[in-house]
């Protein structure tokens, strides 16, 4: 697992960030110092990356997550888990994404 994530873990969008589909790309604005990376002042994500933050809604876990998309696309579900781990993975060390604790 990338970086101690799991799938059982719930992942909220930070209030560092502003995250805004402009011309059916979804754009990640950092408007903190620190967030992100140094090179870059906005994030663009791909289809993939797209279809994944859009379902991070600080309620539903990474593997409620990779399930919902299991219906979407064509990959297998082992692969789409990997793709939702390593995408949180690299958000979250930017600090784009973080840890919620689920509520019981």
């Amino acid at each position: 697992m990338t970086s101690g994530i799991t799938l059982r873990q719930v992942f909220a969008i930070s209030e560092d960030v502003v995250v805004r589909e402009i011309e059916d790309e979804l754009i990640i604005v950092p408007i903190a110092s620190g967030i992100g990376d140094m090179e870059d002042d906005l994030y663009s994500m791909n289809e993939t990356g797209k279809a994944i933050l859009l379902k991070i809604d600080g309620e539903k876990t990474l593997k409620q997550i990779a399930q919902d998309l299991s219906g979407t696309y064509e990959a297998s579900i082992d692969q789409i888990q990997e793709d939702v781990l390593g995408l949180v993975g690299e958000l979250v060390k930017r600090r784009m994404l973080i840890k919620k604790q689920p509520e019981h």
